[in-house]
């Protein structure tokens, strides 16, 4: 090699340092979010006055709320925001939605401060590729979400969006959805959904309500029924819930509050383990099955 050659050879050596620099840091950054994956919830919400009663419901979230690292911020899909296509909230502090009615006072009065995350909303609409995303910068965060989220982190200092439900789709549609914000979880991303396994209010012994655990018969069929697809893995008959008898169509008799389900069992991963909590039913033909994965 000639003088002139190792002078060059020199030139080349910082940017052949930075290069190994920055591939050895993407490396321990992939290595990082490939350990660091965050679990994925379905919570079964009930009342809105779980927001502000005290019962073993409100301690099985606030249980999960301690038991799991703190995540960097939160995508809630929630049985109370249905549209027509599909959109993420992105404003930087969403408001509280009191979105119900005929309750005390002290409910209403509820605040969930939680920040957005305009940044997480971008990235989501991002992943989505079956479907176009878009930005709403009107809706909030919406009693599915707040009255369950504010006994994990009271003091509201996680960011949180939601993803809303498309009314106008199949339930293949939505474990299809949720499948392409996998990637969410290894970036800090607790994603819940949130509504009930069982949930006809039509059918609701309200004289039962408050009298502890309480089921119909085929509310309980359709409950164990779904726990077992769940430990199974049979996710596909979740999908199809529509061909799965008389006590599924009486437990799911509109899907709102059942899709946020979908939702989760899409997004489980190999090696995931499978907890299945607040597992009661209330007034009949209500549940409060709630499930984690990982």
């Amino acid at each position: 090699m000639n003088r002139l050659e190792f002078l060059r050879t020199l030139s080349f050596l910082p940017m052949m340092s930075s290069a190994m620099n920055l591939s050895a840091l993407q490396k321990l950054s992939n290595e990082l979010e490939a350990t660091d994956k965050m679990p994925v919830l379905f919570l079964g919400h009930g009342s809105p006055m779980n927001a502000i009663e005290e019962n073993q419901f409100v301690k099985g979230f606030r249980d999960q709320g301690s038991a799991i690292q703190k995540p960097k911020a939160i995508l809630c899909i929630s049985a109370h925001w249905e549209t027509k296509g599909t959109y993420v909230t992105a404003m930087d502090m969403p408001r509280t939605i009191h979105d119900f009615g005929g309750f005390p006072q002290a409910l209403f009065d509820v605040q969930y401060p939680a920040p957005g995350s305009p940044d997480l909303a971008r990235e989501a609409a991002k992943l989505i590729t079956s479907t176009d995303v878009g930005l709403d910068d009107k809706w909030g965060l919406d009693h599915g979400a707040w009255s369950v989220i504010k006994h994990m982190y009271p003091d509201a200092d996680v960011p949180v969006i939601q993803l809303s439900l498309d009314y106008t789709k199949p339930a293949s549609y939505h474990f299809q959805l949720a499948q392409e914000l996998q990637a969410l979880r290894s970036k800090g991303v607790l994603i819940i959904g949130s509504g009930n396994m069982v949930h006809n209010l039509g059918m609701v012994a309200w004289n039962k309500l408050n009298a502890g655990p309480y089921a119909y018969d085929w509310a309980i069929e359709a409950n164990d029924k779904m726990k077992s697809f769940i430990l199974n893995e049979n996710f596909q008959s979740l999908v199809d819930f529509k061909r799965q008898g008389k006590a599924f169509d009486l437990a799911i008799p509109t899907p709102e509050h059942y899709l946020p389900l979908i939702y989760t069992v899409a997004l489980k991963m190999k090696g995931d383990e499978t907890i299945i909590f607040n597992d009661e039913p209330l007034g009949g033909s209500l549940s409060m099955t709630s499930v984690k994965f990982g």
